[in-house]
């Protein structure tokens, strides 16, 4: 009968205890999660309720000047330099440019990626060189190899002198100096700089793929297409899905190299002009920071809404449903 007392009275202590302990953990946990949760508040969606809040006024250097309600918005779908209907290449227009980057970009990039992953992941000597060297132009900053490029491209550049020995005359072209070719170079460039991040993605998926199924397909003698095919490029899905949302969203956002090569105008004719690049003119060469916000919110509903299509197209494979 003590014995039976005795545990009565230890065993609300121990339960106590144990709930004391668990309190602690989790404040502890929650300590941890605060400190990131405030930054991703403080630098992201703080800023993002505040663009949307300078969007409905007419905002200039010295403040707030007054309420407009949704006219800069009204504006904005009435402005052709920001965008145009219907489209057309080269029209000058930063939505077109940016679409038109965006459409020829990513599906290169992601079979260049793909390509390169596939290689350096076969069985041959030297993998560890060639993926080190494949993935060293994404390690260059974006400015110096726009820099480059603008020496490489110009009118009496390396290229020209290269294709001049093909053709057997001189080629003179100004890549980033005539509308027709200037944002197709930038294309061209920003594929090569990134297919080597994109080839890293592509790689951790492909190596997370089991191997038995690659051993069945070798006993029914499966050749090498029909096994990527059939087998490589369904089980890509998450992969396909994680490099398109990134790199969308990274051409949506297309700003440095455009700026580089146009002088921060757009030049020539407005063939390099970009949403981003637009949003940056009109903020700090007009200081029309309302209308700027307007133009940040719009391309921020763009590319929410481009993930969000991602999402529901191929996305359910990155939850395994």
């Amino acid at each position: 009968m003590a014995v039976a007392t005795e545990a009565r009275r230890v065993g609300p202590r121990r339960l106590q205890t144990a709930g004391s302990a668990k309190l602690r953990e989790a404040l502890v946990g929650y300590a941890f999660v605060a400190v990131p949760m405030a930054f991703f508040v403080l630098f992201f969606l703080f800023p993002i309720g505040y663009a949307i809040y300078i969007s409905f006024y007419d905002w200039g250097i010295l403040g707030k000047i007054g309420y407009v309600g949704f006219r800069n918005y009204h504006d904005l779908w009435h402005d052709h330099r920001f965008w145009r209907w219907p489209p057309h290449f080269h029209d000058g227009t930063a939505i077109t440019n940016t679409f038109y980057y965006t459409a020829v970009v990513v599906p290169c990039q992601m079979a260049l990626g793909l390509s390169l992953a596939l290689i350096v992941n076969a069985r041959i000597r030297g993998k560890a060189f060639f993926r080190a060297a494949y993935y060293f132009p994404s390690l260059t900053s974006s400015a110096a190899s726009a820099a480059i490029a603008i020496y490489i491209l110009n009118s009496g550049g390396l290229l020209n002198a290269f294709l001049g020995r093909i053709v057997g005359h001189p080629v003179h072209t100004p890549w980033f100096g005539q509308s027709s070719t200037a944002l197709e170079s930038i294309m061209g460039l920003n594929v090569w700089l990134t297919s080597g991040t994109v080839m890293l993605f592509y790689l951790a998926t492909l190596q997370s793929i089991p191997t038995d199924v690659y051993e069945a397909a070798a006993i029914d003698g499966t050749s090498r297409w029909r096994t990527f095919r059939k087998i490589t490029f369904p089980l890509l899905r998450p992969g396909h899905f994680f490099v398109a949302v990134i790199s969308i969203i990274g051409c949506l956002k297309i700003f440095d190299q455009a700026f580089i090569v146009g002088g921060g105008k757009g030049s020539p004719a407005y063939s390099t002009e970009t949403a981003v690049l637009y949003l940056y003119q009109t903020a700090i060469f007009d200081a029309q920071w309302g209308y700027a916000a307007a133009v940040g919110v719009v391309l921020f509903l763009i590319i929410f809404a481009f993930t969000l299509l991602q999402r529901l197209l191929f996305g359910r494979a990155e939850i395994g449903y």
